[in-house]
């Protein structure tokens, strides 16, 4: 059994160890605070530009424009494919990092052709390690996602894309489903899809409103689409963001109660160390005692 300061040190031990875990705590519940609103305040411009997309596919149906060019006749052994992966820059958030690697594993197999554009440091040192060869055409921490960040991703994709340097485009990030609840997520960036954006049919009394294309309808979705898809990307880095905080807090939290009740414990294994050492102590005062009285007698 170990000793009274034996124990003594690894409660001191533990007791710094959650002041760390608490601060932890609290700094990522500021971040995420702030991540919320701050998506949340520009949510309903992108829902806009995602409306009007869905307008004027309704207007002109046909259109064929390049950012629907889903590139059928190159087969898949030949299609080069993009994968943004969204990570941290560092670990201590549970599952976060390694769901989000290992959704974009899955589907980097599936095509023998791929690139690779990661953001967070950890990310990086991973697929660097296992051997992933990453594009270098943009090095952003995950931290403080900016839209400037998010248009600067989204010329690079586009321009390759545009260029057929690329024939797809895939986003791998965390959604946060839910308060206590976050997924990692696999989407379509490029080619767009004209089902993303279908409108419900109105009913033949229900007046639809007339718009003006100026100057036509393919010009007008070369400036629309790049917006919609930089406000889809700095989104996901944001949702990313947010997720990596929230399940930095859970962990945490899970940090702080598992030492809690380590303390519990040690604080009944020392009371037991002492109350023997005690114990023993008064036993040997008291033989001390008797040794001395029969002493005394003879």
């Amino acid at each position: 059994m170990a000793s009274a300061r034996e124990i003594q040190n690894r409660i001191k031990s533990i007791q710094e160890t959650m002041k760390i875990t608490n601060a932890m705590f609290m700094i990522s519940s500021s971040k995420l605070r702030k991540a919320k609103q701050k998506l949340e305040e520009t949510r309903p411009y992108f829902y806009t530009l995602q409306t009007t997309i869905g307008r004027i596919l309704r207007h002109v149906p046909d259109i064929d424009h390049a950012f629907f060019d889903e590139r059928q006749d190159v087969k898949l052994k030949d299609r080069t494919i993009g994968y943004i992966v969204v990570t941290a820059d560092k670990g201590l958030a549970g599952s976060y990092n390694h769901n989000v690697i290992k959704l974009a594993e899955e589907h980097m197999n599936r095509a023998p052709h791929n690139r690779l554009f990661v953001v967070g440091e950890l990310g990086r040192q991973y697929f660097s390690k296992h051997g992933y060869e990453i594009d270098t055409h943009f090095h952003y921490t995950a931290q403080q996602p900016t839209m400037h960040r998010a248009r600067i991703i989204m010329e690079t994709l586009v321009e390759d894309f545009l260029e057929k340097k690329l024939d797809e485009v895939y986003m791998v990030y965390t959604d946060m489903t839910s308060p206590v609840q976050s997924d990692a997520a696999f989407i379509q960036l490029l080619p767009l899809k004209k089902a993303t954006f279908s409108i419900p049919s109105l009913p033949i009394s229900v007046r639809q409103e007339e718009i003006v294309l100026y100057p036509d309808a393919e010009t007008v979705l070369d400036h629309i689409v790049p917006s919609y898809i930089t406000g889809f990307i700095y989104g996901a880095l944001v949702d990313s963001y947010s997720c990596e905080q929230n399940s930095r807090m859970m962990a945490m939290q899970t940090a702080t109660d598992s030492a809690q009740k380590m303390l519990h414990e040690l604080s009944t294994q020392y009371n037991r160390v002492r109350q023997t050492a005690i114990t023993q102590e008064i036993t040997e005062v008291i033989a001390g005692a008797k040794a001395q009285k029969q002493k005394v007698k003879r």
